[in-house]
């Protein structure tokens, strides 16, 4: 995306290293604690590997308002098709309900279509119900797999054998 693109009064561009104190104040204010790392090591990644990463934000009267991280994988888990995964998105509290992150789904889904990726995919806890909330006005739906998780820290409670 070279261009900035307006809608309403909001710009979506690029994310510039010099917006990353605010992408963490955004994402604190959602989240309860900064995560400087992930951000830090995703800009650095998305400078390294251009193809791979996209990241706008959302300005309106002249200050960052609102964000969104994407990756594009290609061949995982043997996919033919590349697709992208929304890593990380956030909107300042007071900019909610004015376009904001409709501005970030528009950037991103043309950006992903510029680069032939035909499917993008997040994850969300599923007591956040702001989250939860935006992704179906953005027209996400269930995805046909299920994520399994499992500690690796607890023993299981009976131990498999050897056959």
């Amino acid at each position: 995306m070279n261009n900035a693109a307006m809608t309403r009064d909001n710009t979506v561009r690029p994310l510039r290293s010099t917006d990353l104190e605010r992408v963490i104040a955004i994402d604190s204010a959602h989240v309860g604690e900064p995560r400087r790392h992930f951000f830090e090591k995703r800009l650095a990644q998305a400078k390294r590997h251009p193809e791979d990463f996209v990241h706008i934000g959302v300005v309106r009267a002249g200050a960052l308002v609102g964000f969104a991280f994407a990756r594009i994988l290609r061949g995982e888990f043997g996919r033919e098709q590349a697709i992208a995964t929304l890593d990380a998105v956030g909107v300042e509290h007071d900019s909610r309900e004015h376009g904001v992150g409709r501005a970030l789904m528009d950037g991103i889904t043309k950006i992903m279509r510029e680069k032939k990726v035909q499917s993008l995919q997040s994850q969300a806890e599923w007591t956040n119900h702001v989250l939860l909330r935006f992704f179906d006005a953005s027209g996400f739906g269930l995805a046909p797999r299920l994520v399994l998780e499992r500690s690796v820290i607890t023993p299981l409670a009976e131990s498999i054998e050897d056959e």
